[in-house]
C-alpha cells in the first residue's frame, strides 16, 4: 500500500519534503517547513474565496456536488423533506439525532415558548424608516438581542447554549414576522403557541381582525419544506462568517447577525429575488429564446443556474419544484411560472449551459413560492435567515467545542509598497 504522504520537491532548493496526507488533505501548517532559508516565514497556499480550502472538520452536513447528494447528519434531504418537519429536522442538525417522541415534544415546547419578544424590541423596530430593508432590521434587531440576554456570553455553558439556541429559533420568525408589518404600517401580530412553527410565522405576517388566524395547511407545509431544503449547506459564505466571528467567543446573537449580514448578499440569499427580477425582465415565454442568445453571447447572467459546490441538479430545486405546483393549486398559477419552465427545458437542451454543468439550483424555483404565498422580494432572504438560524448554531457550537479551531485569522500575500520614509507636505509631489 502506498505511504499516506505527499512528496514535494522544492526546485528553488532541491530540498524534498513529505507532508503527511489526512483524510485526503495536508495540514496547511505543513508547509511552513518549506523555506528558502532559515529566516524565512514558509510558503503559505494562496486560495481566494476557499474554493479549495477546509476550513474545519465538520459532522453535520455532507454534499457532493457532482452527485447531486445534500444530506443532514446522513439523512438524505429527499426523506428529511418528505417525511420530517423544520423542528425535527433542526433538532438532527443540532443534536446528532432524530429525537424521540418526548425529545421533539420537549423541543417544541421550548421553542413555542420562546417566540414572544421583550417589548422594548418594537420600540427598536418602530426606529427605523418605514421603508427600511426587512433584512436590515432583522440583522440589527438580532445583534441587538445580545444586549437583553447577557447571560448568552456563557458560551462555554451547556445550558446557556441551550437556553440561546431556543430563543434565536423561536424569536426569528417573530422579528422578521414584526419587520414585514412595520413595512406595511400595520400593527405587529403576536406568536399564537396553538399554531406549528410556520404556522405561526405566517399568523405574525397575515393576522388581520380574526381572533384566531388559521394558516392554510399547504401553506404551512410549503414553508416547512422549504425551511428544512435551507437549514443548513455545509461551509457557505454565511456559515463561514458564523464561524468566523463565532471563533472570537463572541455571544451567539452577534454571530448570527453576522451570518444574517453576509446572507443578504445577492450572491447568497439574495439569489431567489434575483431570479424573480430577471423573470419579470424577460416579461413573456416567447422571449426567453431571445434572453438565452443574450446570456450565451455575454450579455447578462442566468440567474438561479449553477452553484459553487452542485455540479448536478440541485437535489433541492427538485423539491422546490414540487412544492411549487402544490402552492399554484391553492393560491393560482403564477404567471412567472411559464417563463421559468421555459427557460429550464431551453437550458437543460443547450450544449452551452449542459457542458458548464449551469443545473437549476435551490433559488431558481423558491422565489415563485414567496411570491405566491403573498410575500414582496424584500422579505427572500429574511425567510432564508429564519430557517438557516438551526444550522448556524449547530455549527457555532461544532466550532466552538472543536480543540483544532483558533480564532480565525487569515494569512495574506503582501503586494504594497516597501519600507519608505515620511515626506514632508512641502516635498510631495
Amino acid at each position: 500500500m502506498a505511504s499516506e504522504t505527499l512528496t514535494v520537491i522544492d526546485n528553488r532548493t532541491g530540498k524534498k519534503y513529505e507532508i503527511p496526507i489526512h483524510d485526503s488533505a495536508i495540514n496547511a501548517m505543513d508547509l511552513r517547513q518549506i523555506k528558502l532559508s532559515e529566516g524565512d516565514f514558509g510558503m503559505l497556499s494562496y486560495d481566494p474565496g476557499f474554493v479549495n480550502t477546509a476550513s474545519c472538520q465538520s459532522r453535520i452536513t455532507y454534499i457532493d456536488g457532482d452527485k447531486g447528494i445534500l444530506r443532514y447528519r446522513g439523512y438524505p434531504i429527499e426523506q428529511l423533506a418528505e417525511k420530517s418537519t423544520y423542528l425535527e429536522t433542526a433538532y438532527l442538525i443540532l443534536y446528532g439525532e432524530l429525537p424521540t417522541k418526548s425529545q421533539l415534544e420537549d423541543w417544541i415546547w421550548n421553542v413555542t415558548h420562546h417566540t414572544i419578544l421583550h417589548e422594548n424590541m418594537k420600540k427598536f423596530i418602530d426606529g427605523f424608516h418605514h421603508d427600511a430593508h426587512p433584512m436590515g432590521i432583522v440583522v440589527s434587531a438580532v445583534g441587538a438581542l445580545s444586549t437583553f440576554y447577557p447571560d448568552a456570553k456563557d458560551i462555554f455553558n451547556a445550558e446557556s447554549r441551550r437556553k440561546q439556541t431556543y430563543r434565536l429559533i423561536g424569536k426569528l420568525p417573530t422579528l422578521a414576522g414584526f419587520a414585514y408589518r412595520h413595512s406595511l404600517g400595520m400593527p405587529y401580530a403576536y406568536p399564537d403557541n396553538d399554531l406549528s412553527y410556520t404556522g405561526n410565522f405566517l399568523n405574525t405576517l397575515f393576522k388581520m381582525t380574526e381572533l384566531k388566524y388559521q394558516p392554510h395547511p399547504v401553506l404551512e407545509k410549503a414553508l416547512d419544506v422549504l425551511f428544512i431544503l435551507h437549514a443548513d449547506h455545509e461551509q457557505n459564505c454565511s456559515t463561514n462568517a458564523m464561524r468566523g466571528v463565532g471563533s472570537s467567543h463572541v455571544d451567539p446573537y452577534s454571530s448570527v447577525a453576522a451570518a444574517a449580514a453576509a446572507l443578504s448578499g445577492p450572491l447568497h440569499g439574495g439569489a431567489n429575488e434575483a431570479v424573480l427580477k430577471m423573470l419579470m425582465e424577460i416579461g413573456s415565454k416567447d422571449k426567453v429564446p431571445a434572453f438565452i442568445r443574450k446570456v450565451k453571447g455575454g450579455e447578462g447572467r442566468l440567474m438561479g443556474f449553477g452553484h459553487r459546490v452542485y455540479k448536478n441538479y440541485d437535489p433541492r430545486a427538485k423539491i422546490i419544484k414540487k412544492t411549487a405546483e402544490a402552492v399554484f393549486e391553492v393560491k393560482g398559477r403564477n404567471p412567472l411560472l411559464d417563463i421559468a419552465l421555459e427557460l429550464e427545458r431551453i437550458a437543460l437542451e443547450d450544449d452551452y449551459f449542459v457542458t458548464r454543468k449551469l443545473y437549476p439550483n435551490v433559488d431558481f424555483y423558491s422565489g415563485l413560492i414567496y411570491q405566491s404565498i403573498g410575500l414582496p422580494t424584500e422579505m427572500f432572504s429574511v425567510l432564508f435567515a429564519i430557517a438557516r438560524t438551526s444550522g448556524w448554531i449547530a455549527q457555532w457550537e461544532e466550532m466552538l467545542l472543536d480543540s483544532d479551531q483558533k480564532l480565525s485569522r487569515p494569512r495574506q500575500i503582501y503586494k504594497g509598497a516597501e519600507q519608505r520614509d515620511f515626506v514632508p507636505m512641502e516635498k510631495r509631489q
